[in-house]
């Protein structure tokens, strides 16, 4: 293993240190400025997850210090099975979408009815992702701002940041199957919601 601490000491860590060494080297000696250097690589974008979900910059903050502060207390549970950018991408997605549901105590639909959708369920993905990529930038934001938070995460997740339905599924902890159906209604909302708005012209 890569001993870092007297890389710390000397100040010789860089962009290119590997997350998962800045973490073995914490878990070991539990020095501060090791998770330090994760924080100041992830915590711009853990606030802009923020931002997307919560639509509220200083909501946003505030979570983001929560997110930093639950990984800090969490991070030996950190295995490495993901990369550590999807884990806590992971932990930033479900305190938004827990913090969404207790500020505006949103039901989400159809959660139960994508918990009994069955691996091997067939079904078709009617919808080419062309005409979600083709729609204008004001008009995006204005459907995404119209959706409900998890199925506009789901499509960001999906088109905006390109993670893989594996990546999506462990951040939103459920089955390739649930994730597939998801973003597939999520897309089917997403082009209702563009038509009834912009009278879908390609644009």
């Amino acid at each position: 293993m890569i001993n870092l601490l007297n890389a710390v000491i000397s100040g010789a860590i860089n962009a290119n240190t590997p997350d998962e060494d800045l973490i073995s080297e914490y878990l070991l000696t539990q020095n501060a400025r090791l998770f330090d250097v994760l924080y100041e690589r992830y915590s711009g974008k853990v606030y802009a997850k923020c931002v997307t979900i919560l639509k509220d910059q200083d909501d946003a903050m505030d979570a983001m210090q929560d997110i930093f502060m639950k990984v800090l207390l969490s991070i030996a549970s950190f295995k490495g099975n993901a990369k550590f950018s999807t884990w806590l991408y992971s932990v930033t997605y479900n305190f938004c979408i827990d913090e969404t549901r207790r500020k505006k105590k949103l039901i989400i639909e159809g959660d139960e009815k994508l918990a009994q959708i069955s691996e091997t369920e067939q079904y078709e993905d009617h919808i080419d992702d062309e005409r979600l990529l083709s729609v204008k930038v004001e008009h995006m934001k204005i459907v995404l701002d119209d959706m409900r938070a998890d199925d506009k995460s789901l499509l960001l997740m999906k088109y905006q940041d390109d993670l893989s339905i594996k990546d999506i599924c462990d951040v939103v902890k459920k089955s390739e199957s649930a994730v597939k159906m998801q973003l597939l209604r999520a897309k089917e909302k997403f082009v209702k919601i563009h038509e009834e708005k912009f009278h879908y012209d390609g644009q």
